[in-house]
């Protein structure tokens, strides 16, 4: 009988052992997508994501900076007036608004990775269509298109800072520009030996190449964990990150992945939110002034070398197609680039890279906001002097669009990484769709100043400019969130 309450007491103690045994869930350890990510920290993951995501980079550059140097030639060919020559620019970029919100909203809902590829395979299509536009109205719509596709390939840039480590962003977002950089050099380079010999039809479908290729290596990235995590896709953001970890030669963080799943995705009310109202507002007016400076001055220095219109220079940099000197008076007039002109663009192109290493520094040690302040301002300045007659040699022109594609690529980098940063992942690719589109209506406005009012009145053009320019420096600096050093949340 005595044995009794003694197996009685034995059952209550496997039942108690039983139920701790149950318990360690709740006292568990747990990580999130933040921690896992500066836990694996920096690796071979992070070099192989760099090169294929920083690589769209060169097939965004090629089909922009495309229009630049086809310009003169389908203005022979069609016989086009400045508005018109302006009308294919601004059409890219209309093309670019629209599908940046499209595009920003799919991607916050059904993924980075995909809408990546679909703009990739939407932009390359339509690309190599344009090649046999039959005329200058099929040119403008499918160059359109072709913009819309070229909008998506900001989720690039998302899916990269998204696996970044933090104290790694500041370095390696702002080193993409090599990329854009290397994009925008090829096409020049192209364009001086291609459109003088097989026309520059042949042109647009070389330069649609990168894309395609770029196609077919995205399957070596995985989908953001990031937003595999905010979607409440557990499993697959916990084998993106032991994929890296493996990857990198590193060890996953102790514990179970676990982080609250967000029923909201991406809306549009949430970026004038009152906690975001006046950040959204001022980082949009700044997208706005920084691609109005930076098409403005990549399509002026077309102008300028097309027409030479800087104090009245008379260093021929261009080559007039006419033998009757009427042409050049005419409104559709006729004069393409010279080798001096192409020369002229690479130079000024490689400016791009030139402040790098400063912007760097400034972006991890001054801040994104002040950084962003003092370029700004600087780029207002070297718009002011673009208009000094040192400018009337070739030499001094070039020297002055050196520094102002050195100073809006700095600006560029900037803003990318702080828009990246300061929204959280459930609406980071919504506030960068947004942000884009916002970006494509001053890209849209540039080419009726640099290509229209320049030739009316120069220096009300680079007044014009200036004046932005000083605008979204006081914005820049009175931001109201700093990101340096912030976890992405």
């Amino acid at each position: 009988m005595a044995s009794a309450p003694k197996e009685a007491e034995n059952t209550i103690g496997l039942e108690e052992s039983h139920m701790e045994r149950q318990e360690p869930p709740k006292a568990q350890k747990t990580f999130t997508v933040e921690e896992a990510v500066e836990t694996i920290g920096f690796g071979r993951f992070h070099i192989l994501l760099f090169l294929i995501m920083g690589s769209t980079g060169v097939a965004e550059a090629m089909e922009i900076m495309l229009i630049a140097v086809v310009s003169p030639l389908i203005r022979c060919e069609w016989q086009l007036q400045d508005w018109q020559v302006a009308l294919v620019t601004m059409m890219v970029f209309f093309g670019y608004m629209v599908f940046s919100i499209v595009l920003g909203l799919l991607a916050d809902r059904y993924g980075r990775w995909k809408i990546l590829l679909l703009s990739f395979l939407w932009g390359a299509y339509f690309s190599l269509l344009t090649s046999f536009a039959p005329s200058y109205i099929w040119f403008v719509f499918l160059r359109a298109m072709v913009g819309g596709g070229v909008a998506g390939h900001a989720q690039g840039l998302i899916i990269k800072t998204e696996f970044l480590p933090t104290k790694y962003r500041g370095y390696m977002l702002p080193l993409s520009q090599v990329f854009w950089l290397a994009g925008s050099m090829l096409i020049i380079g192209l364009a001086s030996v291609v459109n003088p010999t097989i026309g520059w039809r042949w042109l647009i479908r070389i330069a649609s190449i990168p894309s395609i290729l770029l196609i077919l290596v995205f399957k070596f990235i995985p989908e953001s964990a990031r937003y595999n995590i905010s979607t409440g896709n557990v499993e697959a953001a916990l084998a993106t990150l032991q994929r890296i970890a493996k990857m990198n030669g590193a060890v996953m963080p102790e514990g179970v992945l676990r982080e609250p799943t967000k029923e909201r995705r991406g809306r549009f009310k949430d970026l004038i939110h009152p906690k975001y109202l006046r950040t959204t507002l001022q980082i949009w007016i700044i997208w706005l002034g920084i691609a109005f400076a930076y098409y403005g001055v990549i399509l002026a220095s077309a102008e300028l070398l097309e027409r030479d219109l800087v104090c009245d220079s008379a260093a021929p940099l261009v080559q007039d197609t006419g033998d009757d000197p009427e042409d050049s008076h005419s409104p559709c007039h006729c004069r393409l680039f010279g080798p001096t002109a192409y020369q002229t663009m690479i130079i000024s192109t490689a400016g791009e890279i030139a402040l790098n290493p400063l912007n760097i520094l400034g972006i991890n040690f001054l801040g994104r906001r002040l950084s962003l302040s003092i370029t700004m301002g600087c780029t207002a300045l070297f718009f002011l002097l673009l208009n000094i007659c040192t400018s009337r040699s070739p030499v001094g022109m070039t020297g002055f669009l050196f520094m102002l594609r050195a100073l809006v690529s700095a600006n560029f980098n900037t803003i990318y990484i702080y828009t990246a940063e300061v929204y959280p992942t459930t609406m980071r690719a919504l506030g960068m769709g947004t942000s884009g589109s916002l970006c494509r209506v001053g890209a849209m406005v540039a080419p009726f100043i640099s290509q229209v009012l320049m030739n009316a009145s120069f220096i009300g053009a680079l007044c014009l400019f200036s004046s932005v320019c000083v605008i979204c420096a006081i914005s820049a600096f009175t931001l109201p969130i700093e990101t340096k050093g912030r976890a992405l949340r």
